[in-house]
């Protein structure tokens, strides 16, 4: 956003070459004004209190509440690919005789750990309980 900022800011710059610098600053001023939607959004939302962010993020916490269930499922079905991959992953290791087969196991088992766990604190993080 503040690269189409500045190129339009630049190409005013250089259509105002032979200005005085007076009514170039004055340009400049101007495009900065226009070209700042922040301070036409801070307007347009001055007189409506607080009711509308406490709307807003109200329906944002019900949106996330209907996704957490999906999102446990997910994890559960990534922590399930992992241990499919990782045991195909130690069973080639331990067949080739490699010395670092413990090391993988371990990181198999913690990563699939992880996930579990991650997938049974998701809702109790978000305050939500079935």
């Amino acid at each position: 956003m503040s690269k189409i900022f500045k190129s339009a800011i630049t190409s005013t710059v250089k259509r105002a070459k032979g200005v005085g610098t007076r009514i170039k600053t004055a340009l400049l001023l101007a495009c900065a004004v226009l070209l700042n939607p922040m301070g036409a959004f801070a307007q347009s939302l001055a007189n409506t209190g607080y009711e509308a962010g406490t709307n807003a993020m109200e329906e944002v916490a019900t949106q996330i509440a209907a996704y957490i269930p999906y999102v446990v499922n997910l994890c559960y079905a990534l922590a399930g690919v992992v241990a499919i991959v990782g045991a195909i992953s130690v069973y080639i290791a331990m067949n080739n005789e490699e010395q670092d087969v413990k090391k993988k196991i371990m990181m198999v088992v913690g990563a699939c750990i992880f996930l579990i766990a991650a997938a049974n604190a998701l809702p109790l993080f978000f305050g939500i309980t079935n």
